[in-house]
């Protein structure tokens, strides 16, 4: 059963630099969900398969041409908000719906194989899985990020430092004991499995007073940048955070697991919703960026400042203060967001840190490399490579998937 269009949706533009084309080689994937799409996974190796979740509960399989391989809608019906295969065994494939996650064999998709009841405290809203696949990180609601022992699902570690919905969780690559989380309490958090404490901690919302950047894109409205997606780049020293204020926040750890510096960069006009490092191009520090401005964007952030630090030629590099202001911040309850302490260093984890700040450089100034107009508030992210062409798939307000081709890079 096929469910692959060849027409072009929504009208979508794409640029490569300067250059403005019509995608007449998008492609849209369409009968496989009843309602919006919300998340998008991919196995890894050449026999990928991807793998969508929707509202009300539903789970799709796609073949690498579009092609429907299975369907099913987990009990409960609730949305499904996170899927994710397992590096380590790509026949499984793990689904968050409620405060569940399910188990799903791909080859045979008629039920959950296992299912972790409370997995977490409060509905799930993103999964992450280590690489050797001994530990799977559940974000939800309450703020607290549960880790699971791999198999079994027993929960070995929760870590509760979030002050507000944690949105986003991701494994360090090379590195299975060190998980990144990020929330709608503006901060960013990097954790060692071995402590129920984090290694540092940023407050997005502290480095924008700081800077006193209240410059905005023209059109944008002012939005605290509360963290809708974190990713990690292949080399597991580079995080890519999009936010609520339209920006992409870039910071890279240093030695000893330390904050080392940390920028933005202003990709959207509107909230940024996605990022997304992508390993397959050129080398490990392309990302992918989706927004509710209804773009998608990739950018080469090889040498921007936080990436390359000796790019940072007639850039201003300034250490990051700790201020000793303890003035009440604006009442930011229409965000569901409250105000967490400062960047610091615990002491109990990172002795040797506790004087080291984190630089902030300046953004870099060159825009995207390809920017796609998509004609709808993008909901989630896949880059992955079909039949041996680099490709992102776009998940939308829509019951459909759409498939751009990143070849001409």
């Amino acid at each position: 059963m096929s469910s692959m269009s060849d027409r072009t949706p929504h009208g979508s533009l794409l640029m490569f630099g300067r250059h403005l084309l019509r995608v007449s080689m998008a492609r849209q994937w369409s009968e496989g969900h009843s309602t919006s799409i919300l998340c998008v996974g991919a196995s890894l190796g050449p026999e990928c398969l991807l793998a969508s979740g929707s509202e009300g509960g539903e789970v799709t399989l796609w073949s690498q041409e579009g092609t429907i391989i299975g369907r099913l809608t987990l009990p409960g019906e609730e949305d499904s908000t996170s899927v994710v295969f397992s590096h380590a065994a790509p026949v499984q494939l793990y689904v968050s719906h409620g405060d569940a996650v399910s188990v799903l064999d791909p080859r045979n998709l008629k039920g959950p194989v296992e299912e972790f009841q409370g997995a977490g405290e409060e509905e799930i809203n993103a999964l992450a899985l280590n690489e050797t696949g001994s530990a799977l990180a559940v974000a939800d609601d309450s703020g607290a990020v549960r880790v699971l022992e791999l198999p079994g699902g027993k929960v070995c570690r929760t870590l509760r430092r979030h002050t507000n919905i944690c949105s986003s969780v991701a494994f360090r690559p090379h590195r299975p004991n060190n998980l990144i989380s990020a929330g709608l309490d503006m901060q960013v958090m990097l954790w060692g499995l071995q402590k129920t404490r984090p290694l540092w901690t940023l407050n997005l919302q502290d480095v924008a007073e700081e800077e006193g950047d209240d410059q905005q894109r023209p059109g944008q409205l002012f939005n605290p940048p509360l963290v809708h997606c974190v990713s990690v780049a292949s080399c597991g020293n580079i995080l890519g955070c999009a936010a609520e204020d339209g920006r992409v926040h870039v910071m890279r750890i240093g030695s000893g697991s330390k904050l080392d510096q940390q920028g933005a960069v202003k990709a959207h006009s509107q909230g940024a919703s996605q990022a997304h490092f992508v390993n397959f191009l050129s080398h490990p520090h392309w990302l992918l960026t989706g927004g509710n401005d209804c773009q998608v964007a990739l950018w080469d952030l090889s040498k921007h400042p936080v990436v390359t630090p000796e790019e940072k030629a007639g850039v201003t590099a300034t250490p990051r203060r700790k201020s000793k202001s303890k003035a009440k911040r604006k009442d930011q309850s229409q965000n569901k967001a409250k105000t967490p302490p400062k960047v610091e260093a615990e002491k109990e984890e990172v002795d040797d840190e506790e004087a080291a700040c984190a630089q902030e450089v300046t953004e870099e100034k060159s825009g995207p490399k390809l920017c796609i107009s998509h004609g709808d508030k993008v909901n989630w992210l896949c880059p992955v490579v079909l039949k041996g062409e680099p490709s992102v798939v776009v998940a939308d307000q829509s019951s459909s998937l759409t498939v751009y081709p990143l070849s001409p890079l």
